[in-house]
């Protein structure tokens, strides 16, 4: 008969086998994915909305504090993962009761306490160039369902009603700054608590009813950055979103002073449906019979980014998709749908809103 083969570790051998050919497809999927992963990690680390590539000096405050508080985390993670190496694997005999007393006081209170104490007074000495008064214009800035109301160069205290100064030069969804200069953003709403925050220059305001919150915005770097609300405030709290232009001194004073004016146009047909179709009960445009105050004020939204807050290019084709079923594209809008309207009306209306710049 055959001599018979020793069979002493193959079953152990063949699950060896077996567990190698079933993480080795998990490796391989691994490996595939990483290099698609870090650009997503870090896609957060830059553009007009990181808090990370700052554009104001609060915003370059708080990310120092944060750099600064993260080497601390990591020096922390390494000393307890290094300790609990050292515990577990180096020497993983038993210690003495002092040896642990003195770990959870020196480790757990001393150290602590002095590390807390240290980034408690390193941050408190940023508060006063945080907190110094405002140098450059004062601005109020409206947070309604689901838009922001923006009025230039307002003038007077809050009233004693705790509503936001009236008069200034009105606009809508677009906050235009002067840069290296301390403006002062007057902050209020009409409805729900809504929160003010422009990621890159500063931290983040709550506007609430009844009430008049202040920010100082200090942008160092001009460019076009995003704001949105970080207040949860309804159906389109995410569609909640604004720009802020930050400009030279002159640019802003010039840009102010265009807003300020009447409409470019204010005859035609375009003009004629508008007020005709009842549309100026809700909207203003100055220089025309148009002089609602329920909604966004549209003298020059030819000149704005975006409209619907954010949601789209401002194009005579996104005006008048807008006109037509605001909620489709942003629901929770409260604007009504024309779109019961002749076609031929809601283009020249959104034609003649597009050339008003």
């Amino acid at each position: 008969m055959p001599e018979s083969r020793p069979t002493t570790g193959r079953p152990q051998r063949i699950a060896k086998l077996a567990a190698a050919n079933r993480t080795l497809p998990a490796r391989r999927w691994a490996r595939s994915l990483a290099p698609g992963f870090i650009p997503v990690l870090t896609a957060g680390c830059a553009g007009p909305q990181s808090t990370f590539e700052a554009a104001g000096t609060e915003a370059a405050n708080v990310a120092t504090l944060f750099w600064v508080m993260l080497a601390g985390a990591v020096v922390i993670w390494l000393l307890v993962i290094g300790l609990s190496v050292y515990a577990t694997r180096v020497n993983p005999a038993a210690h003495s009761e002092a040896t642990g007393i003195r770990l959870i006081i020196w480790g757990g209170a001393v150290v602590p306490t002095i590390v807390l104490a240290a980034l408690l007074s390193w941050g408190l000495t940023m508060m006063p160039e945080l907190r110094r008064e405002a140098d450059g214009p004062k601005i109020a800035v409206s947070g309604e369902r689901f838009w922001w109301r923006i009025a230039y160069g307002v003038e007077g205290e809050p009233g004693v009603a705790k509503s936001l100064p009236a008069g200034g030069v009105e606009s809508a969804n677009e906050l235009w700054l002067p840069v290296g200069r301390r403006s002062e953003i007057l902050l209020g709403s009409p409805d729900v608590i809504h929160s003010f925050w422009v990621p890159a220059i500063a931290g983040k305001t709550d506007a609430i009813p009844g009430r008049v919150n202040r920010l100082v915005l200090e942008p160092t770097r001009e460019g076009v950055y995003n704001g949105v609300c970080a207040e949860f405030c309804g159906d389109a709290h995410a569609q909640m979103g604004f720009r802020v232009v930050v400009v030279s001194g002159a640019n802003y004073t010039h840009y102010v002073e265009a807003q300020s004016q009447p409409a470019a146009v204010t005859e035609g047909e375009g003009a004629e449906r508008f007020v005709e179709r009842g549309c100026g009960a809700c909207h203003t445009v100055r220089g025309t019979p148009a002089d609602g105050a329920v909604g966004p004020d549209l003298t020059h939204i030819a000149s704005r980014k975006t409209i619907g807050a954010g949601l789209l290019e401002t194009t005579p084709a996104n005006i008048a998709a807008f006109i037509r079923s605001p909620a489709h594209l942003k629901p929770g809008a409260e604007m009504p749908a024309f779109a019961m309207l002749p076609e031929a009306e809601i283009t020249a209306i959104a034609n003649w809103l597009g050339a008003l710049r």
